[in-house]
């Protein structure tokens, strides 16, 4: 995953201004699990709009 990708992520769930202070250690793990589930939803959802199902 890209760096800028990463920080798209942390803006989106609203934890940038930790990373920008702390990096990325400072973020909770409970965020880090919710930037992990962004990223995925993300890459699903990228997918299907490039790969629909066929039927």
């Amino acid at each position: 995953m890209s760096d800028a990708l990463k920080y798209e992520l942390a803006a989106e769930l609203g934890v940038d201004h930790i990373v920008r202070k702390e990096g990325f250690g400072g973020v909770t793990s409970r965020d880090c699990g919710n930037l992990v589930k962004l990223a995925i939803e993300r890459a699903e959802r990228t997918l299907n709009h490039n790969y629909p199902e066929q039927k």
